[in-house]
Formats: structure tokens, C-alpha cells, sequence
């Protein structure tokens, strides 16, 4: 490993073999080495959370026509992107108007920060639930969990979730400042006649890869792709970044790329994370995998804890599996990621970004905060 401080720092991931180093509480550490996954992200120590709630920001809410408390409550699932040399996170937040997960209205808010780690948050969300195209979907609920991601010609991305309080319907909106949002409606809303235009959809994984030191998106065999899903993942793919055709089988069917394992870390629910990224190796997409809180689970973590793995597609046939980690590489074990709303423990992430030449990975901490992790290649051994 003499030599790996000469590689680039982009390439770190493009095949730089390295083990895993987080240690955690109640879980086993991963020891099997890959020349394949993202690994080693660490906490900055004595950070904790890095956006937590604030009850004392208010906007005028045009759904509800009032001033509305809209962080009141949590602040949690982020995503990242990297702009003017900041990295901004868009994260999903809260206000107090009922109880228990997905019961309240969720916005989008926005932070900003020269480190990665400290934040300063704008005053109002960016994108929320309004007397618009969108109000058949994203009233009452709100907008949640979005993933961002910046197109060659610089426009932003984002795949939200649109929550109607009956049907989940991933989204599109784009942006040129990450301040104002243009809603383009439910991604899969045109594809093969509206067939799943009324599906439950959520959690877009847009294929970026590494160019001039950030992510950008990119195409493969021809087409924009995203990963998606949230049972499972699905893939789907778009030649405009707004109308997305989900994959099928030879049935007609979705076509299922990867599942929940009896056994393992995601026994339940195997959900998409980030952004992918196109690498040498493959196509690298971190997800978040549940553990099932049945007999079927991995009794080395927590009964329905999420935690956060990795699998590689082949980028020729990108819904080919070519290898895929049998433990988590990042799981809870500090307070703030297993106190909240979701006691069980969470490590949900969504936001990935490459900055200074470090990799800054955003969470979702117990559907209450957010926190990062960094991997800084130049301090591995």
C-alpha cells in the first residue's frame, strides 16, 4: 500500500483494496477485503449531528395558508451536491402537525458548508407542497427523501418522493441554483401508457461518475439510468432525466435486480441509497438494507435496524450483479443514530458527494438528524 498516496484521489475508487475499520457497537466488523466497494468512512470525532431540528423556523406554508413551524420536529434523510466549492445538503424536514412516521408533512430544506461538517441552513425549504402541478401528489404528505445529482450542462436533479398519504410516487424536479425547483411530476407517469404511473415508487439512484474532481451524471449503453426501489431494486431508464421507463423482465414485469437476504443485514427491505457511480470495476451502488426483526434476521445487529451496504453491478449489463457485501460497511452505534422517531437504529443515507479530495457520505439519523462520514483516501495505511 506504499504506493496508494500516488493514485489519484478520484481513483480511490476505481480499485484501491482496503478493509473495513468501522467498529461498531452491536455489530460484527466486516473483515472480508474487496477491490471493488467504497469503504472506510469515519464520523468526524466530536461531531455528532451535523442538522438537527429548529423550532423556531417558520414560512408561509401555501398549502395550509398559515405560518408553519416546518423543522419543528426532525431533520433527517439528506442529499448532497457539490457547488462553488460548498457541498449543500438538501435534507427532509419536519413540523409538528401529527405523530408517528410519515403522518406529518415533510419539506425540503437546504444547508450549506465550506468543511462538509458545519452547516449553516437557509431560512425557508426549497421544496414543499404547493398550489401547483404537484398538488394531487405531494398534498398532504409532502416532499421526502430526496436524492440530488448535476447534469453535464449544470442543471440539478432531484428524485423526491411525493407522498399523498396513498400512494408513494417517486418524483422529478430540477434546478440551476438548488434554491428554486421546477416539479416535472411522478417519473414513471408516461412510461408504457401510464401502466405504473399509480405504483408505489420511491428512492432513485441516478448513475453519476467522477469527472473534474465531482460527480456528474452519466449515461450508460446509450440512456440515462437510475437504480430504484425500496422492497427491492429496480432499475429504469430516461433520455431526458425527466420521463423514466422502469426496466422489465421477459414477463413484462418489473425486473427485480436485487432482493432482501434470509439471514443477513438486509433481510427486509434493500432500498436505494445515493447517487451510483460508474467506476472501472463496474457500476457501484450503495443502498440501505433493513434487517428483518423476524427469525429470518442477522442476529449480529439490531432487530429492524437499517444499516448501509454495497453491491456492483456489471456496466456493460448494469442488471447484472457482480458482487455484493454480506455485512454492512457503515451501521449505528452512536447515540444520535439509534434515539428518535426510529429507536431500532438508523444509518440511512442518501447524499454522497467527492470534495478536496475527500468522499463526504450524508445520513439520515433515526428519522430525527442528519450526520456525515468522511473517507479521506490520504489517511489510509
Amino acid at each position: 500500500m506504499n504506493t496508494l498516496k500516488k493514485i489519484k484521489q478520484a481513483d480511490y475508487l476505481y480499485g484501491i483494496t482496503v478493509g473495513i475499520i468501522v467498529i461498531l457497537t452491536s455489530c460484527q466488523t466486516p473483515k472480508k477485503i474487496t477491490n471493488w466497494s467504497l469503504n472506510e468512512f469515519v464520523r468526524p470525532q466530536n461531531a455528532g449531528p451535523i442538522l438537527s431540528p429548529n423550532p423556531e423556523s417558520e414560512f408561509f406554508c401555501p398549502m395550509r395558508k398559515e405560518n408553519v413551524k416546518w423543522e419543528e420536529s426532525d431533520t433527517f434523510n439528506p442529499a448532497a451536491i457539490v457547488k462553488d466549492n460548498k457541498i449543500f445538503v438538501l435534507y427532509r424536514a419536519e413540523d409538528n402537525s401529527a405523530t408517528g412516521i410519515g403522518k406529518r408533512t415533510s419539506r425540503i430544506g437546504l444547508a450549506e458548508s465550506n468543511d462538509g461538517i458545519v452547516m449553516k441552513k437557509h431560512e425557508k425549504p426549497v421544496l414543499f407542497p404547493s398550489e401547483d402541478n404537484m398538488k394531487e401528489f405531494d398534498w398532504s404528505g409532502g416532499c421526502e427523501d430526496p436524492r440530488v445529482a448535476e447534469a453535464e450542462d449544470g442543471t440539478y436533479l432531484m428524485a423526491y418522493t411525493s407522498w399523498n398519504r396513498k400512494v408513494p410516487r417517486l418524483s422529478i424536479a430540477t434546478s440551476k441554483d438548488l434554491v428554486t425547483w421546477e416539479k416535472h411530476g411522478p417519473a414513471f407517469a408516461k412510461a408504457y401508457n401510464g401502466r405504473f404511473a399509480n405504483i408505489a415508487s420511491k428512492s432513485a439512484s441516478i448513475v453519476t461518475k467522477v469527472k473534474n474532481d465531482k460527480l456528474v451524471i452519466t449515461k450508460v449503453n446509450g440512456s440515462y439510468m437510475m437504480y430504484w426501489g425500496e422492497h427491492g431494486v429496480y432499475a429504469a431508464t430516461s433520455t431526458d432525466l425527466i420521463n423514466w421507463s422502469p426496466v422489465l423482465n421477459q414477463k413484462g414485469e418489473l425486473k427485480t435486480l436485487i432482493a432482501p437476504r434470509n439471514g443477513y443485514f438486509d433481510s427486509a427491505l434493500t432500498e436505494c441509497g445515493p447517487p451510483a457511480i460508474l467506476t472501472k470495476k463496474g457500476i457501484l451502488l450503495l443502498y440501505n438494507g433493513k434487517n428483518s426483526k423476524g427469525n429470518n434476521r442477522d442476529t449480529h445487529y439490531t432487530a429492524g435496524a437499517y444499516c448501509a451496504g454495497q453491491v456492483l453491478f456489471d456496466k456493460k449489463d448494469p442488471y447484472k450483479v457482480v458482487a455484493r457485501l454480506d455485512k454492512p460497511f457503515f451501521a449505528p452505534s452512536a447515540d444520535f443514530e439509534k434515539s428518535g422517531q426510529y429507536v431500532d437504529g438508523t444509518v440511512f443515507i442518501e447524499g454522497l458527494v467527492y470534495s478536496k479530495q475527500k468522499w463526504f457520505l450524508y445520513y439520515g439519523c433515526a428519522d430525527s438528524k442528519v450526520g456525515v462520514a468522511i473517507c479521506d483516501p490520504s489517511k489510509i495505511q
